[in-house]
């Protein structure tokens, strides 16, 4: 595929600029699009310069520490959410999407592409951000229901009401998926030449540790949860 051309992308903030107008005007918030929209597109940047070095040098410590930043970043990012914050509950919710998260990457990388080597930064690093991604966006739901339930429902009703509203997103994404849309994944890989056949068995992989990794980081956290109530 060529490279995009950079004045393109002025294009594209004509769609922000609305969005970022109406997200002002509907929530008195005029700096949120706009900073999001600028992390955005820093950290790519950062991230593409970054991966070409860890590329050139395959080195697993330094994709390590990558992870970990993946995953103390998305917890700090969960924990916005969330009005009564805390050194626990920012603990639980690393646990959660390091272990719902890393379960499914251990089985992606290891007994279904069978890496050899085992670590092998081009194919982990884009996996992790995958599965890490939608662990906090899984559990970032599930904690801001889970917290407002908890003002009026006990903490069985809170759950229930807070597992089914963070499910709903990705649940939504299997049954719409090839009927609605064409996932990311699975678009890159066909716009860069891919057999399709070939780019639909890696994007039922991905859909796979994305409702597994979410799913049980969100377990992780409503179950632990309950501790810091008690």
């Amino acid at each position: 595929m060529e490279l995009i051309p950079i004045q393109n992308f002025i294009f594209m903030l004509i769609p922000l600029a609305v969005v970022g107008y109406y997200y002002y005007a509907w929530t008195d918030n005029s700096k949120e699009v706009l900073y999001a929209t600028f992390r955005m597109v820093t950290q790519l940047l950062l991230i593409g310069y970054a991966l070409v070095y860890i590329f050139k040098n395959d080195s697993w410590y330094i994709g390590s520490f990558i992870v970990l930043v993946m995953i103390t970043m998305s917890s700090f990012i969960v924990l916005r959410n969330i009005q009564n914050r805390n050194i626990s509950l920012f603990s639980i919710i690393f646990f959660a999407i390091a272990a719902g998260g890393t379960i499914n990457l251990l089985l992606v990388i290891e007994f279904v592409l069978e890496l050899t080597p085992f670590y092998e930064p081009r194919y982990v690093i884009p996996i992790a951000g995958m599965i890490y991604a939608n662990s906090m966006n899984a559990v970032s739901l599930a904690a801001e229901r889970f917290e407002k339930e908890r003002k009026t429902s006990t903490y069985e009703e809170a759950v229930k009401v807070a597992f089914r509203a963070c499910m709903i997103p990705t649940i939504n994404s299997f049954l719409a998926v090839g009927l609605v849309s064409l996932p990311g994944m699975m678009t890159g890989q066909i716009l860069s030449g891919v057999d399709p056949l070939i780019a639909v068995r890696y994007q039922i992989i991905v859909m796979a540790m994305i409702l597994g990794s979410s799913g049980i980081s969100v377990v992780l956290y409503l179950k632990m949860i309950s501790k810091v109530e008690a």
